[in-house]
C-alpha cells in the first residue's frame, strides 16, 4: 500500500469555501489499491460535523463532498499526473490516522470516478 501524506508534500492547507459555508481544511492525501484499483483518498476537517456539537448535517455537507472531488481532487490529479479508478472524499470532525475505527469522530464520505474531466458519483 502506497501512502501519501499532503503534509510530507509540502502543500499548503488553506481553509477552503464549500457550498455549506462550513470551514473545511484538507487533513490528507492517500493513495492505495482495493480490489486491483488505484484509490486517491482525499481527507478533510470539518468541525462543524461533529455529532454532538456540530450544526452541519450530512444532508448540507453532500453537495461539499463533490465539490471539493471538483475544486481540490481534480486538479491535484492533474498537477502530479495521476489517474486512479476511484476518489474518495471524506471529511471528518476531528483527525483520526486512516482505517482506524473510532465511534467518537463523525465521517461524511462520497466516491467518485472521473470521467471526461468530471467527478461523477459512484454511488457504492
Amino acid at each position: 500500500m502506497l501512502l501519501a501524506s499532503v503534509f510530507a508534500l509540502g502543500l499548503a492547507v488553506p481553509v477552503l469555501d464549500v457550498p455549506s459555508g462550513q470551514p473545511v481544511e484538507l487533513f490528507d492525501v492517500l493513495i492505495d489499491e482495493v480490489n486491483a484499483e488505484t484509490w486517491l483518498r482525499f481527507r478533510f476537517l470539518a468541525p462543524e460535523i461533529a455529532r454532538d456539537t456540530g450544526s452541519i448535517s450530512f444532508v448540507q455537507a453532500e453537495p461539499d463532498l463533490e465539490y471539493l472531488c471538483a475544486k481540490v481532487a481534480l486538479p491535484y490529479m492533474m498537477e502530479f499526473d495521476l489517474a486512479p479508478e476511484i476518489v474518495a472524499v471524506m471529511i471528518l470532525d476531528q483527525p483520526m490516522g486512516f482505517g482506524v475505527s473510532d465511534p467518537d469522530v463523525t465521517q461524511f464520505v462520497d466516491l467518485f470516478r472521473v470521467s471526461s474531466g468530471a467527478c461523477v458519483w459512484e454511488g457504492l
